[in-house]
């Protein structure tokens, strides 16, 4: 499994450990990634991410989850994502008409 936010498609950063005596080491910054269960108010279904809580503060903000993938762009959301923001586009379409 990827280390990858499913929403806004944050991974691993690389950068230095620096020690006392400034000799540099590589390392990895892991994002903080955790296993969510949110809730499409369009779907009326549950369905479970693996996202990053940086991503979980800003569903919450933007009003939630299907706010937030209407808004977000196609490349950042992972397939899964993609297929989601589809069927909330093609409800969202059916309810209006």
């Amino acid at each position: 499994m990827s280390r990858r936010c499913e929403l806004t498609a944050k991974g691993p950063q690389v950068g230095h450990k620096v020690s006392h005596s400034n000799h540099k080491t590589k390392r990895r910054f892991l994002p903080n990634l955790c296993n969510v269960t949110l809730i499409s108010d369009t779907l009326g279904r549950s369905v479970r991410l693996r996202i990053s809580t940086n991503a979980l503060k800003s569903v919450d903000h933007r009003g939630g989850l299907d706010a937030f993938l209407i808004k977000a762009s196609a490349d950042d959301l992972s397939p899964k994502a993609v297929d989601l923001k589809r069927q909330i586009e093609k409800k969202k379409l059916a309810v209006a008409s």
